[in-house]
Order: structure tokens, then sequence, then C-alpha cells
């Protein structure tokens, strides 16, 4: 299948891989060069420009943020030149408010589009084997299946309506920021007490929270290792506020948002901008003051 690609950061460059992999004929596009060059090392098609990789039967596309979708496919004029019958999968993690303007603006010019976020890291990404949710018509994601079933491990659908791949996206990663954040927390109130974050989070994961999220984060913060990141503290933040968004248009009240949109900020503020979620365990440490204890 003529496949295009437009986003290639960590997560981008490892599913358009995927794709290759697989026996596409794939082209991609990205802000930076550089980033294509793994690609077109594997065989995918360079593009000059995001319009030169949409002309193909399927465009996939992972970019940062909202900005980033509305600046190439509505400010930029993408969805008016590509053509009828092309189907659009968009996997970024993007607001409910633009998820229904997309929609909208795509049927408007009679392509198809899918709704598609990921749960999974870049190793997830790379393994295809990540867990894809799903919104669409039937009959668009029907055409899509062979594609994201190269990408991911399981599909989920949520229905014909995008938004509600987008909201599901957006509760999952609130839940995983809660946890790390719980996490960070509990992990600090035991080492007050002389126990290390590494016994005890290396007990707690292994018997009530022995799941992948717990397992991975705490294993950052066990060992303070916090770079390169696997899902970034800023990116973070900009899931949890357009949750919080989500919240408020639909009179839904989030109290735990607040909490935590409070705690990245002060991570990024510190420094940690360009770290991994588990760094907000260094926000914990700094308000429980533990070093400074120790010396007095």
């Amino acid at each position: 299948m003529k496949v295009g690609f437009i986003g290639l950061g960590a997560m981008g460059a490892a599913m358009a891989s995927n794709l290759v992999a697989a026996g596409h004929a794939v082209t991609v596009w990205n802000r930076s060069q550089a980033a294509t060059e793994k690609l077109a090392s594997l065989g995918a098609k360079v593009a000059s420009t995001p319009d030169r990789a949409a002309q193909v039967e399927v465009l996939h596309s992972m970019l940062s943020n909202d900005q980033a979708v509305r600046e190439i496919f509505i400010d930029g004029g993408l969805l008016d030149v590509m053509s009828p019958g092309t189907v659009h999968v968009n996997h970024a993690t993007i607001s409910v408010a633009l998820a229904k303007q997309l929609a909208e603006e795509h049927a408007k010019r009679g392509i198809g589009y899918v709704a598609a976020p990921v749960f999974g890291r870049p190793d997830v990404a790379a393994a295809g084997k990540l867990n894809i949710l799903v919104a669409g018509q039937a009959s668009v994601i029907e055409k899509v299946k062979p594609l994201l079933e190269v990408l991911g491990a399981k599909l989920w659908p949520m229905g014909d309506a995008p938004e509600r791949a987008n909201v599901v996206k957006l509760a999952g990663n609130f839940m995983l920021v809660t946890a790390i954040e719980s996490m960070a927390e509990a992990s600090v109130l035991t080492r007050a007490y002389g126990v290390s974050t590494a016994d005890f989070l290396e007990l707690m994961t292994s018997t009530l929270f022995a799941s992948p999220v717990y397992q991975i984060y705490g294993k950052s913060m066990a060992e303070q290792r916090f770079t390169p990141p696997g899902f970034a503290l800023p990116l973070g933040l900009k899931d949890v506020m357009l949750a919080q968004d989500a919240g408020y248009a639909a009179q839904v009240s989030m109290p735990l948002a607040g909490v935590l949109r409070d705690s990245l900020l002060e991570a990024i503020a510190d420094g940690a901008e360009s770290m991994d979620l588990s760094a907000l365990a260094r926000v914990s440490e700094r308000r429980a003051n533990l070093d400074r204890r120790k010396k007095d």
C-alpha cells in the first residue's frame, strides 16, 4: 500500500520503520530532515514538503500537540491538497475540541479520518506492540486495519466519533501521571523513615502494583535515571491540561488534575524540561527537603 508518514519523533520514526519493514511503499516527511535519514536508509522515500508525503492512499501522522497538527493540516492547507478518498490516520494525543474539528474538516473534503492515539513508549512502538485506540467510520477503519495491525499488538475500537479515542487517551495518560505522582510522594515518605526508594518500589511493583506503568517508572525513580525521556515532562503537562479542558467542557470535576499540573510545572521550572515523567520524584524530594534534614 502507498503510505505517508508525517512526524518522525521517537514514536513516529519507530512506527514508520515498521511500515517500511512490512513491505509498504512509505513516504515520510519531518520538519527536521535529520530525522528522515534512518528511514531513507531503510527504504522509505523522503518528501521535501508535507503535501508530497500526502499523495498516498493512507497518510499517518504522529505530531506533538494541537498546534503542530493545526499548523500543518488546517492552517498550512494540507487537507486542501489531499485527494478525496485518502485516509488520514492521526496518532497524535490532541484535545477533544480539535478532534471534533478535524473530523468535520476531513468530512467536508471527502477525506477519511481515523483517530488512532496509542499507548506505549518508543521501545514498544519499535517492537510493533502498541495498544492502539481506534475511532472513526467503520468502513474507513477497515481500510487501514492492516496497517494498524503492523503497528500494534491490539486495536481497541472506540466507536465512530473520533474524539472518543482522544478522550480515552487523555484519561489514560491522566491515570499514568497520577500513578507516577503517587509513587514519588510515597517513596519520599518511606525515605524519611530510612527505607530506600529502591527497596520500597521493588516491593510495591512486585506485589500490589505489579504492572508495566509502575514497574517502568518506578525503576527510573529508584535509579534516578530521568534521561533520555520515554515520556517527556512537557508532554505529560500538555496531556493533563487537555484532560482538564475536556473535563471542563463536559462539566466533570477533576481535582487531582490540578495537583498534577502544579507538580509538572514545578518540575519543568526546576530544569527538568528534557527529562522523563519519572523526574516528578525530584519535586517530592525537594518539597520534603530530605537532604537538608540529613545535614542538620
